[in-house]
């Protein structure tokens, strides 16, 4: 049986999005398929509509989603029908190197479902982050699919897919921020205020948040910054070290992604600190600094890929504490919208005037 339903695709670089018929198979081995609750709209999903992670064009966009398994393949034991699930793009192996050592945070070999969905002219659709939830319904490898509290608000939790367990888990994760540790954010678009809010949840009493844009530092001190810095009036370093007893920050985290906010990272940390850099860079940029420096200050400079997150643990964990009211999903919406709206949604991600846009199916 194949299942025909509407999807948001973009057919070329810079196209707009349409929407268009899918054709969505039934699950084969190891497969689900999934009837898609909600869905956010994440500036990853823009980067495939300007081409910049590949060209494999048409895309079926969308992959910060929540959903109801329909259907499941042969031999899934990991989900059922009527399971309310987060979906995710780290379904590990379970067999590569990572897994093997007990990693599978890192896990190299990540999978996604064995059949194509395709447009009613057989096209074959490359889904965003393999997983293409902006449509009715998808199909997914099953263990891209994670379990969760069937109470919780799909909206909310949802954006544990990407940019929010990208922030969250580059300052728990991957910072391996500690109770009483200083934190600067350099950043505080969805993924940094994600940080910010990751960094007061793991116990930090200085969490700085770093931005030039007021309502986004606003928005951070709602989430947990306890001092505030517009980089565009002072020096962010010295101000963060300023704020930190002359010293730097024990963790900071780049949520830019560019050389001038690596640069600032590197030298707004204490000695012995750790960098965490989770904004992602162009292809075309190189950063620069004095060998001996990065000899002299030590400590750590980390990559953080989606948070360095195992969804299996922590998905359910992040929910729990929304549910207990300790870690506040709700606010990381701001506005909710049908699935014709996607396009005016990549357009208010470049004025900053919203953290999440959250496609309701």
């Amino acid at each position: 049986m194949v299942h025909k339903v509407k999807g948001a695709v973009v057919r070329s670089k810079n196209a707009p999005v349409t929407l268009e018929t899918i054709l969505v198979p039934e699950p084969g081995p190891g497969e689900a398929l999934v009837d898609i609750l909600t869905c956010g709209v994440c500036h990853t999903d823009l980067h495939y509509k300007q081409g910049a992670i590949n060209d494999e064009f048409p895309f079926l966009l969308g992959h910060e989603a929540t959903g109801v398994v329909s259907a499941v393949g042969p031999d899934v034991t990991e989900v059922a029908p009527g399971d309310r699930v987060v979906l995710n793009w780290r379904a590990v192996c379970g067999e590569c190197r990572a897994c093997r050592r007990g990693e599978p945070q890192y896990c190299f070999n990540t999978h996604n479902a064995t059949q194509k969905m395709t447009l009613e002219d057989g096209t074959e659709l490359s889904a965003a982050l393999g997983i293409g939830a902006f449509a009715e319904k998808t199909l997914v490898a099953a263990g891209q699919c994670t379990k969760v509290d069937p109470d919780a608000d799909p909206a909310a939790i949802g954006l544990l897919g990407c940019g929010v367990m990208a922030g969250l888990g580059a300052a728990i994760n991957t910072g391996n921020v500690k109770r009483g540790d200083s934190v600067a954010v350099i950043g505080c678009g969805g993924v940094g205020v994600a940080a910010v809010a990751g960094a007061a949840l793991a116990g930090a009493t200085t969490v700085i948040a770093v931005d030039i844009d007021a309502k986004k530092l606003e928005r951070a001190k709602e989430l947990g910054a306890t001092h505030t810095v517009d980089s565009s009036a002072v020096d962010p370093v010295e101000a963060i070290r300023e704020l930190t007893g002359g010293f730097g920050a024990d963790v900071v985290i780049d949520a830019v992604g560019r050389p001038e906010t690596y640069r600032q990272a590197f030298y707004a940390r204490d000695l012995a600190g750790t960098v965490v850099l989770v904004g992602v860079p162009s292809p075309d940029m190189t950063l620069e600094l004095p060998l001996l420096d990065v000899f002299g200050r030590g400590g750590s400079l980390k990559s953080s890929w989606y948070g360095d997150c195992l969804p299996s643990r922590d998905f359910p964990m992040l929910i729990d504490l929304y549910r207990q009211g300790r870690l506040d999903l709700d606010a990381f919406v701001t506005e909710r919208i049908t699935i014709n709206d996607i396009e005016a949604a990549f357009e208010k991600m470049h004025s900053g005037a919203v953290l999440r846009s959250v496609v309701e199916l």
